[in-house]
């Protein structure tokens, strides 16, 4: 079985005028085809840092990153785009939904990068929000939606290609308690599905939900409850 992600010896370091800021010190991280998992960590851990070489956003200074088996370090920049469109799916904090399209059209928009045909745009948009209990709104704009209305339209744009990884950065920051329960509970039943889900977040509480919590602190892993058994 392919490690969906296999990061090793990952360092990354930043040039902050005079001085290097050590973001990762070592950092080794396998995730498994089916796995649901949290990344968590207080800011300024290293957290986020992490999730942008995992979805290919940053590349590391030292070290190594295979995404589904495929070296990240021998892409070049238009293969590195095509990649992460193929095989990440981003959920974030704040949903960025372009404001005058549809959620139907906000959906297909990674399909339109691929060269998906018009017809199989919509095809495959509609499955996305039907996933996602939102077929019904699929007409509506964005300001015609709720807060959670919203990240579901999201969530069915990150799944819209069939990723590899679903990679979901604060995925509740902008939502009420019960809202966010709920956008939880979806991502457990994708999950379920057979949907290989990553959580980065700071909130232990939500980490606790998913079946494999890896702490960082100060650049490097301090906990790792294991690789979990798929759905």
């Amino acid at each position: 079985m392919t490690p969906v992600v296999s990061l090793r010896g990952v360092h990354r370091t930043f040039q902050m005028g005079e001085e290097e800021v050590h973001a990762l010190r070592g950092v080794d991280l396998q995730v498994n085809p089916g796995e649901y998992l949290a990344i968590v960590g207080p800011s300024g851990s290293g957290k986020t840092t992490l999730m942008n070489i995992i979805g290919c956003l940053d590349t590391p200074t030292a070290g190594s990153y295979d995404l589904d088996g495929t070296p990240v370090a021998d892409l070049d920049d238009d293969a590195l785009a095509e990649i992460r469109n193929r095989k990440i799916g981003f959920v974030f904090q704040n949903f960025n939904l372009l404001p005058r399209a549809t959620a139907l059209e906000n959906v297909a928009l990674p399909l339109l990068y691929s060269g998906v045909s018009r017809r199989a745009r919509r095809e495959a948009a509609e499955e996305a929000l039907r996933r996602v209990d939102l077929l019904s709104r699929r007409n509506h704009r964005p300001e015609q939606l709720s807060g959670g209305q919203r990240q579901r339209v999201a969530i069915a744009r990150a799944l819209v290609n069939r990723p590899s990884l679903l990679l979901a950065d604060e995925p509740t920051g902008n939502l009420d308690q019960r809202t966010g329960a709920e956008i939880i509970h979806l991502f457990e039943r994708l999950n379920q599905d057979g949907v290989t889900v990553l959580l980065v977040t700071h909130d232990h509480a939500l980490a606790e939900r998913t079946r494999r919590q890896v702490e960082i602190i100060d650049g490097q892993i301090a906990r790792d409850t294991g690789p979990s058994t798929g759905p």
